[in-house]
């Protein structure tokens, strides 16, 4: 366990979750949980190791199960991530981790399973950066079916919109200019690919982001603006829906709609925290 770590550095939510047990052992959880969100990225393995300690001491608190779940993903622990996931989607019926669940089933050999999942009614409960996710996800298994259209396809949602720019923009902009590139529309995947670059800069992400500064009080993220980011088109090219491509395929149906979301990496994982751990990776107790 890491010297400064003190289990007050989560979230309010998570902390609120917690102050159900036992008060020796809720300190204990909140440090572990702490110690998984430190570790999670560059440490997986080190991060699971402390939300399993978590989950075997406060198996009924969600935050153990979502942080479990999470950095059993990161490891590539499908199986035991899926059965978290669906633990935490049980106890507290959200949604939210609906694509990585998808990803497990894919991950774990069943694709047929996980399309299911990804059409079912729950995905109508997921905000616009969940849709974006789960849209990649299932472009990715359609590609690997070797169906390239449909890859194509799965991601010709209405957050595809070249002229606004959100949080998830750069990703799925980058996502479908690989998948025009999967059916030999280069010149489009590269006016797409661009158009990434341009969004990250207009949103400050990517090599265009400023060093982040956390507040650990838990206060929420400064929501972006619905409608988005206006961005600049470098070609003047209208969105795939606006206007023929000259081969005469269209791309996405209707205008894209933005949905208000918070500024943050399309990739990020829950805030959760940590199970408990001896040492760190490097030493640190």
């Amino acid at each position: 366990m890491d010297e400064d770590v003190t289990g007050e550095e989560l979230d309010r939510a998570t902390l609120h979750q917690i102050r159900s047990l036992e008060a020796t052992n809720a300190e204990g959880v909140a440090k572990h949980l702490v110690m998984v969100g430190r570790y999670l990225y560059d440490a997986p393995e080190f991060a699971l190791e402390h939300a399993r300690y978590a989950v075997s001491r406060a198996g009924r608190v969600a935050a153990a199960r979502e942080a479990a779940a999470v950095a059993a993903y990161e490891c590539g622990e499908y199986h035991e991530a899926l059965k978290e996931f669906r633990t935490y989607r049980r106890m507290t019926g959200d949604d939210v981790h609906l694509p990585l669940m998808v990803d497990c089933e894919r991950a774990l050999g069943k694709p047929d399973k996980a399309l299911e999942l990804a059409t079912s009614e729950a995905v109508e409960n997921l905000d616009a950066n969940a849709k974006v996710e789960l849209a990649i996800v299932v472009a990715g298994i359609r590609r690997d079916q070797g169906d390239l259209e449909g890859s194509l396809k799965a991601l010709e949602i209405p957050q595809l919109d070249r002229n606004r720019g959100f949080s998830y923009s750069p990703r799925l902009f980058r996502a479908y200019g690989e998948a025009l590139r999967g059916v030999g529309r280069e010149r489009e995947a590269q006016g797409w690919e661009r158009q990434a670059v341009v969004a990250e800069a207009a949103l400050g992400l990517g090599q265009f982001s400023e060093p982040e500064i956390f507040d650990l009080a838990g206060d929420e993220p400064e929501a972006e603006p619905e409608e988005g980011v206006a961005l600049a088109d470098p070609e003047g090219e209208t969105n795939p829906e606006e206007e023929p491509d000259p081969e005469g395929e269209t791309g996405p149906e209707g205008k894209a709609e933005s949905v208000s979301e918070p500024e943050t990496d399309v990739d990020a994982e829950p805030e959760t925290a940590e199970p408990e751990a001896t040492e760190g990776p490097d030493g640190d107790r």
